[in-house]
């Protein structure tokens, strides 16, 4: 059995940047204590620095490429990462050998790399944490059939070529099963626990409101931010709750928008953007509140603010969807999907009764401690990109989690 050290995983990541991507940069960080080697093609960004100069990690960046906005914007962006990662992936292949290769998708563009690079002899892993189909009806942009089409395509041609796949909730992996999928892995995307346990609470946060609500993510269309906005016009204006403050964390590219819609409405004493934070004010602004919010309407997502809210025994409210409700029964209040003046009576009543939030808060900590925290993840991921049979999982594929038995496996086969 070859060493671990021996084994080299080359990563590729197109929609972020490794030093932005919460999800690669924890698996990034387990590989490196399981003691493999790591590439990772990514777009250049200031927030990589920290990782250009760890030890058995080689980042291979390219520029970013303009920002995608309509299908043609999209297929532009796509086209010169795709290049990019072309060139990179062969100069680093022929410099030495490559054992695995992770695509982090979407897009489900390098498939034909995967290829390649597959009968060059690497293990090919696809982490798939959204549905391109999916997220084109939820952005609104129109779904024409033909384009759907290809999205269902271009799925298939991934799936196709994967070795094995890692996603984050049942209702994925179930959607790659039947793309093409032999095996599948759920890997859910909840927080480091030891991070969260380190952030505490800040009375500069709270500011001067008895009340302190929020939201954390990325700001695409498809996460209908514009709710959280509409929410606070409705708590402030139509039911005189000016005791509220909430603050939204995050970027994307919906900022702007969401705003210049703040301002239209009046809200900017009560609603604050923070903009792009780091991890540890993300987890400082958590520990500080008293509710969190998520006004997703997809039905596919297993939010990660969701498990990070959890994390900290914040109870939140959301729309009632398949993975919210499979994700945060018994930690969240769930609301008809779309309905904002249920939504607003159900913050006013958990703002009113912290016995409940109490409860919430207390299951939702139980439930990331014992099963979701990302700590519970890292033997099903890194068995499922481990290169050698023998540290594959015990029992079927489709089951999410991965077991204890092929963690200890692992960790008994790395020490050798």
């Amino acid at each position: 059995m070859r060493r671990a050290d021996r084994w080299h995983v080359a990563v590729v990541v197109e929609n972020v940047s490794l030093g932005v991507d919460t999800r690669l940069r924890k698996q990034v960080d387990d590989l490196l204590a399981a003691g493999f080697r790591v590439s990772v093609v990514t777009m250049r960004h200031p927030d990589n620095e920290p990782f250009r100069h760890r030890d058995r990690l080689r980042l291979l960046e390219y520029p970013a490429p303009p920002e995608g906005s309509g299908v043609l914007g999209f297929a532009r962006e796509y086209a010169v990462s795709f290049g990019w990662a072309a060139v990179l992936l062969t100069r680093l292949r022929l410099r030495e050998r490559v054992d695995v290769l992770q695509l982090c998708q979407p897009p489900d563009i390098y498939f034909p790399l995967a290829w390649v690079m597959r009968w060059a002899g690497a293990r090919v892993v696809v982490d798939q944490r959204d549905l391109m189909p999916e997220v084109l009806a939820s952005r609104g942009d129109g779904g024409p059939a033909l384009l759907l089409r290809l999205l269902r395509h271009l799925e298939r041609r991934s799936q196709r070529v994967a070795h094995r796949t890692v996603t984050v909730n049942e209702y994925l992996r179930d959607r790659l099963l039947q793309a093409g999928a032999t095996e599948v892995d759920v890997v859910r995307n909840g927080p480091v626990l030891r991070r969260a346990a380190a952030a505490v609470a800040s009375p500069a946060v709270r500011g001067q409101a008895a009340h302190l609500l929020v939201w954390a993510g990325k700001m695409g269309r498809q996460d209908r931010v514009d709710l959280v906005v509409r929410l606070a016009e409705s708590l402030v204006h139509q039911r005189g709750r000016t005791d509220c403050r909430l603050v939204v964390l995050g970027d994307g590219e919906c900022l702007d928008e969401l705003r210049d819609l703040t301002t239209r409405l009046g809200l900017e004493p009560w609603v604050t953007f923070t903009g792009w934070v780091d991890e540890a004010t993300v987890f400082t602004h958590l520990a500080s509140a008293d509710l969190g919010v998520d006004t997703s309407l997809q039905e596919e997502v297993s939010p990660v603010k969701a498990m990070e809210y959890m994390s900290f025994g914040l109870p939140f409210v959301c729309f009632d969807l398949l993975e919210s409700r499979r994700l945060a029964e018994g930690a969240a209040v769930l609301v008809p999907a779309g309905d904002l003046e249920r939504l607003t009576d159900e913050v006013i009543g958990l703002l009113d009764d912290p016995g409940r939030r109490q409860r919430l808060g207390d299951h939702g900590r139980r439930r990331v401690e014992q099963e979701l925290a990302w700590e519970r993840q890292v033997p099903a991921y890194v068995a499922a990109v481990a290169p050698d049979p023998h540290l594959g999982h015990a029992g079927p594929a489709r089951r999410a989690g991965g077991g204890a038995a092929s963690g200890r496996r692992l960790r008994a086969a790395l020490r050798r």
